[in-house]
């Protein structure tokens, strides 16, 4: 009996024995066979679904589908841009095969935790001023990606609120400090006020807190109409941002179609939705083996006007035809 059973674990063993060289190479390959994104917000994920959305689709376009042939590790900065550099360094020890970022404090937080792994990128300035490419047509190193134009339209900005707000001489600004930048936007704002002959006066919040103080100001001040700034934040305090300015009855203009859709009167740039589509394609071609140094930056060409025209009569003001026939979207 004893005989029996030990030759019968015998068979067993060599059984498994000889599965095992088969099977552990197939384990093996599955697991690599479905390669990693490392996504880095300086956001939240909640603020940012649709932009996620189309940073998706992009990543269907090249073939990749979330938890079908590609994984993807998010980490969201929740506003706090110091967390960003830590953020970036633990996406890079995990060994991503493409660190996928928006807006320059993430890119940049990318591009100095590594010089190895691929890095795409949505920035709103001008990435070679920041080190992040040799140049837009040839990036050379181990970063591409897009750069949705923010400073580059402020004055067109300006030029539209005031065709929307006829008669406005007194006009604030709203920036964010923290967010990189500002220091060119806020350049581009005195040479266009300059060139238009338009008082200006500038106002800084980087908290949520101090949103709501720099409005009292505004109560206080009573400008003719309001430019509101780039960022995370603002972004993400979009609902706060245009009740505070439909509350003290303050036509404003944003950067972000978000802050129209939220109530704001009226949004013009980039679209945000194209730029994060791009990046997914991008992170698809490089999945697929193309080098970021092949892959020249995109340069945002779809800029989007959209009006609040139900926020409009709230605020007394009437839409011009001018700015209806060139609306990419009115909001009744």
């Amino acid at each position: 009996m004893s005989e029996r059973i030990t030759r019968r674990n015998l068979l067993t063993l060599l059984g498994r024995a000889a599965a095992a060289p088969m099977f552990a190479p197939h384990v093996a390959r599955a697991q690599q066979a479905m390669p990693v994104i490392g996504f880095l917000g300086a956001a939240t994920a909640d603020t940012n679904l649709e932009r996620m959305r189309a940073f998706h689709q992009g990543l269907r376009t090249e073939g990749y589908v979330e938890g079908d042939n590609v994984a993807i590790l998010y980490r969201w900065a929740e506003n706090r841009l110091e967390r960003l550099p830590t953020l970036a360094a633990d996406l890079v020890q995990r060994r991503v095969a493409v660190l996928a970022s928006f807006g320059n404090a993430p890119g940049m937080a990318s591009k100095a935790a590594t010089k190895v792994v691929p890095i795409v990128f949505g920035v709103s300035e001008d990435p070679v001023r920041y080190g992040m490419v040799a140049s837009l047509a040839r990036p050379g190193g181990n970063a591409t990606g897009v750069n949705f134009l923010a400073a580059e339209i402020v004055t067109k900005r300006l030029e539209l609120l005031r065709e929307l707000v006829p008669g406005a001489t007194r006009f604030a600004a709203l920036v964010d400090p923290a967010v990189p930048p500002t220091e060119t936007i806020l350049r581009e704002l005195d040479m266009a006020a300059n060139g238009m002959h338009l008082q200006l006066s500038i106002l800084k919040a980087s908290t949520s807190a101090e949103i709501n103080t720099a409005f009292v100001t505004l109560s206080q001040q009573r400008p003719d109409a309001l430019f509101v700034g780039s960022g995370y934040l603002f972004n993400s305090r979009r609902v706060q941002i245009a009740n505070l300015a439909a509350r003290h009855a303050i036509p404003a203009t944003y950067a972000d179609r978000e802050l129209a859709e939220a109530g704001g009167l009226m949004s013009y740039g980039a679209s945000n939705i194209d730029a994060y589509r791009q990046i997914g394609v991008y992170a698809g071609r490089i999945l697929k083996g193309t080098k970021p140094a092949d892959l020249p930056v995109v340069q945002s060409t779809k800029l989007e006007l959209v009006i609040n025209a139900e926020t409009a009569r709230l605020l007394g003001l009437i839409v011009p035809p001018s700015l209806l026939s060139i609306a990419d979207e009115v909001i009744e």
